[in-house]
């Protein structure tokens, strides 16, 4: 390992694995001019891949404006946007409702997922190599998502979620076609204490053999949390194996809660 890479932080896992550690990202052309892709650029992408490797979850402060929370709230009425509403509970999914949007996408939805996806990338590709899953990722999200078109998932995912009094999320994983990328984002859009009480983000983790373990993220408004779809590696003494990872949101105890939910494959 050359000096550099000495001075880098990394998890355990990447040392075991003889994984170098990465450093952050480059920011993308143009970041400079416009707010989001400043925001995004200014992450410490490496603190969040150390996150997720320990945890299969990470925090993203401050990742939308309260202006850009308000905005995306205020898109919910739009039924124009959207193409399809689900409401929980004629599913069991839980209490509370969601749309998914249209295609062609509102710009900052559409943004979100091109900043982020190629900061999330070698993350995915990573833990599939350690996995020994075959799968690797393009560099650009427009590559992947014509990956999901060719395969017949055409319909965008991005959400929004509405919860009110007495709602929740039922542990699950947003999966919708053979295709699917291993990474997504959630982004509170309400303010905790003020917009609803109740409501946090819990995600849960199995490992063989043992029982479950939960992790709550205490997000803010504006704030985000990126997390494994499905499953994550681990190290353990006989190699590396696969971990089952569920989310959900516990019950609100009251007011009003949005969230955009920010998922990187298209539904077949």
């Amino acid at each position: 390992m050359n000096t550099v890479a000495k001075d880098l932080r990394s998890h355990p896992l990447e040392l075991e694995l003889g994984l170098e550690p990465k450093p952050q990202c480059a920011a993308a052309p143009g970041a400079a001019a416009d707010p989001l892709a400043r925001r995004v650029g200014a992450i410490d992408w490496f603190d969040v891949e150390e996150e997720l490797n320990r945890y299969g979850c990470a925090m993203l402060r401050n990742l939308l404006s309260a202006q850009e929370c308000g905005a995306l709230t205020a898109l919910y009425a739009h039924e124009e946007l959207y193409r399809s509403r689900v409401v929980m509970a004629r599913h069991g999914f839980g209490r509370g409702e969601y749309k998914y949007f249209a295609y062609p996408l509102p710009q900052r939805v559409a943004q979100l997922r091109a900043e982020l996806y190629p900061r999330l990338v070698p993350v995915a590709n990573r833990w599939n190599e350690v996995m020994n899953i075959d799968v690797r990722y393009p560099a650009v999200h427009g590559e992947f998502i014509e990956r999901c078109h060719a395969a017949g998932q055409m319909r965008p995912t991005p959400l929004i979620l509405q919860y009110a009094m007495d709602d929740y999320n039922c542990l699950h994983q947003d999966l919708y076609g053979e295709h699917v990328f291993p990474l997504q984002v959630a982004i509170l859009l309400s303010e905790p204490g003020e917009d609803f009480t109740g409501g946090e983000f819990v995600m849960t983790e199995q490992r063989p053999r043992m029982q479950s373990r939960t992790e709550v993220v205490p997000l803010g408004k504006g704030d985000a949390v990126v997390f494994a779809v499905h499953h994550r590696p681990v190290q353990g003494t006989r190699g590396v194996y696969r971990v089952n990872l569920r989310h959900g949101v516990s019950r609100l105890r009251s007011g009003h809660r949005h969230t955009l939910g920010v998922i990187f494959h298209d539904a077949a």
